[in-house]
């Protein structure tokens, strides 16, 4: 039998998203806030150039399938019981979002394969074992005691700089958590990994900022205080080490420090953004500059564009061989 749904709850459900005006809004994510921060140019000639290049991988391709798959098995759990999310086909909502999608994105790479029936055939079985263990193991991770879902793929939309409104923020919470007996709320980004997280991803603080933000921005959306949530990478792997006396879980939980200093620091990096990408009417009319590195350049689809970027010329340290770059 359904809980009965918390007002602050039915509340945030309600909320509608501020339409968007195309013609002079311009809408920036932390996807673009993450390239723009490694590097300049190609954030210019992908967003504000239009130099659109195909980008999905099969990491992208099992990545959206598995989170739709993983956010139908909690609404179902959450909005009904655990019993009820057992009976779904999850691995057949799985399977069906991962089809679909790839013949998506073979549309938009002209009908040109970026995988093949091996490879393919062998990621749908690593999210199969993902999805059992969730399934056989839910109650670890995901408690119904005192615990509301609030929704998956929440909307957040924004206007993040005071001084340049023609600029909104937008992204999307993959699970929102409410624990009613406490008045906290837990923001859950779902991640996938082939062997997990290690320490130096742990660290990357530019990676802890996608949730430090949404944290922030949820919190004026909904005007909840920033103390009364708290964020979580929840890293699911497609490879796990079975074997020896400390075999790996499938589930990594990651929860960053997310204080007032962390998202002051986040919410300033944002800002730096705007201000050097655009001005008061749209996009700033200057050249950005390439930050050529090992890591920027190595799966760059602009690398080897000479008339475009010029990295590979004046760096030539820098080489691209297959997906690698050796330095």
């Amino acid at each position: 039998m359904a809980k009965k749904v918390p007002n602050i709850v039915k509340q945030i459900r309600k909320y509608t998203s501020p339409e968007i005006n195309f013609s002079y809004q311009k809408v920036i994510s932390f996807s673009q806030l993450s390239m723009y921060t490694s590097c300049p140019l190609k954030w210019s000639l992908q967003y504000k150039d239009g130099h659109k290049r195909f980008t999905s991988t099969i990491h992208t391709i099992f990545g959206t399938a598995l989170h739709e798959a993983i956010q139908h098995y909690l609404t179902v759990m959450y909005e009904q019981s655990g019993v009820a999310a057992d009976k779904e086909d999850i691995i057949g909502i799985f399977e069906e979002s991962y089809r679909k999608e790839y013949k998506l994105q073979y549309e938009k790479n002209k009908k040109q394969h970026f995988s093949n029936p091996t490879e393919m055939r062998e990621f749908f079985e690593d999210g199969v074992e993902i999805i059992n263990f969730i399934k056989k193991n839910r109650g670890k991770y995901f408690s119904k005691r005192g615990w509301h879902l609030v929704g998956c793929e929440l909307p957040i939309t924004v206007y993040p700089h005071p001084h340049y409104k023609h600029v909104v923020y937008q992204g999307y919470l993959d699970v929102v958590m409410y624990h009613e007996p406490t008045n906290k709320f837990k923001i859950i980004d779902i991640k996938t990994s082939t062997n997990g997280w290690k320490d130096y991803t742990k660290k990357d603080e530019i990676k802890q900022f996608q949730l430090i933000l949404y944290k922030k921005f949820f919190s004026d959306q909904f005007n909840i205080p920033y103390d009364d949530v708290e964020v979580e990478f929840f890293i699911v792997k497609r490879k796990v080490y079975t074997e020896g006396d400390f075999p790996q879980k499938r589930i990594q939980e990651f929860k960053p420090s997310s204080g007032k200093i962390k998202i002051n620091k986040a919410y300033k990096l944002l800002n730096e953004f705007i201000e050097g990408a655009f001005n008061k009417n749209g996009y700033k009319e200057i050249e950005h500059k390439a930050n050529p590195s090992k890591w920027n350049c190595s799966y760059c689809p602009f690398f080897e564009e000479k008339h475009l970027c010029f990295a590979s010329s004046n760096h030539p340290s820098i080489r691209i061989s297959d997906t690698t770059i050796s330095q």
